[in-house]
């Protein structure tokens, strides 16, 4: 008769219980948070397509897009040039800002759920050194612009940046059958540092593209079309459904790896399911935005100062302030120096930086 090994664990129907008693236990999102991140989507979305170095009156703004709705017939007596500045060149921006920032947002207060490290950011797998790696390589080569749906370099940038997730879970984990953090923190670090060196080297060898490469690794959102909105639509739905299913597990796993396995929760799928759902969202708002730090490090930080620790919160309104935030932040980059525009990389930056630096002060923040 077949005997179980000691320290076997099989979990029982208790244990899923338990397991399932304790994310029912965990505050969920409640419609009045619910309602507040989506008035803050709203007012951000309307802001960014309203300001700018030409004003344009709310309630314009909302006839010209109503009218834009095939049905719909509503005269927003907008000259020709406004009515395109608003369809065409600003709701785009705004739209793709949203979804970019709440990728990197709900990454990052995934990652923070998935490592014992709170500055952990959408950047800790090399995602950023692999994007940046992979953009360089197309900007030198002349393959595109970085514009459109299959543009080469939007592509190139979202290949570097899930070959430098794989790079980095390969080294991390390799055979191990245990996943270790410390093991996935060092390997990113490893990982980002090598790749971010062949950049360098790319970059000193084609030193006449410096300034496009520069330009993209900084971020930016000024060119941006509907054909990059939808090319990354399809993977920020993927990641946000799976990272909103995977919060309550998040929750589990935060009273501590042995007690979440005896409760039936297998920590290391858990984790690997978070890392890859994050690090597509992110890679894919990467690919079409440019390297913008802090949004993930900062926005999750503000929501549990706010909204609390449960991650059945801090994820899915990570998502909804983390797209406000990116936006709100866009209409500074075009807005400080109109009519020319900032790098919405250093205007985060600028932001985030000192916010984070409080942040750091606070004893319960590491």
């Amino acid at each position: 008769m077949a005997t179980r090994q000691i320290g076997e664990h099989e979990p029982n129907h208790d244990e899923h219980d338990v397991s399932r008693s304790i994310r029912v236990a965990a505050p969920r999102l409640g419609w009045r948070w619910l309602a507040i991140g989506l008035a803050c989507i709203v007012l951000a979305g309307l802001a960014g397509v309203c300001l700018g170095p030409v004003q344009i009156s709310p309630l314009r703004v909302l006839q010209e897009l109503a009218d834009s709705i095939p049905g719909i017939d509503v005269s927003s007596g907008l000259s020709q040039s406004h009515a395109a500045i608003v369809t065409k060149i600003r709701a785009p921006r705004v739209v793709l800002g949203l979804l970019v920032g709440a990728m990197l947002a709900g990454a990052g207060a995934s990652y923070q759920g998935c490592v014992p490290q709170s500055l952990a950011d959408p950047y800790l797998l090399g995602i950023a050194s692999g994007a940046g790696l992979g953009a360089t390589v197309a900007l030198v080569a002349n393959l595109g612009d970085g514009r459109g749906f299959l543009d080469p370099v939007p592509v190139a940038a979202f290949v570097g940046a899930l070959g430098a997730v794989a790079l980095t879970m390969t080294v991390a984990f390799g055979e191990r059958r245990t996943h270790s953090s410390a093991h996935l923190l060092l390997a990113g670090v490893g990982v980002a540092s090598f790749l971010t060196a062949c950049q360098t080297y790319w970059q000193t060898r084609h030193q006449d593209s410096l300034q496009e490469v520069f330009s993209w690794i900084l971020g930016r959102l000024s060119s941006a079309t509907w054909a990059d909105v939808a090319m990354l639509a399809p993977y920020a739905v993927v990641s946000a459904v799976a990272l909103v299913l995977a919060s309550g597990y998040l929750d589990v796993l935060a009273v501590g790896e042995e007690e979440a396995s005896t409760l039936g929760v297998r920590p290391g799928r858990v984790r690997l399911v978070v890392l890859l759902a994050a690090s597509l969202g992110a890679a894919a708002a990467v690919s079409v935005s440019g390297l913008i730090g802090f949004v993930g490090l900062v926005v999750p930080h503000t929501v549990r100062m706010l909204a609390g620790t449960t991650y059945r919160r801090v994820v899915p309104l990570s998502m909804l302030f983390g797209g406000g935030f990116l936006a709100l932040t866009d209409v500074l980059a075009r807005t400080v120096e109109a009519p020319a525009e900032l790098p919405i990389g250093v205007i985060t930056a600028f932001l985030g930086a000192p916010f984070f630096m409080m942040l750091l002060r606070r004893s319960d923040v590491v």
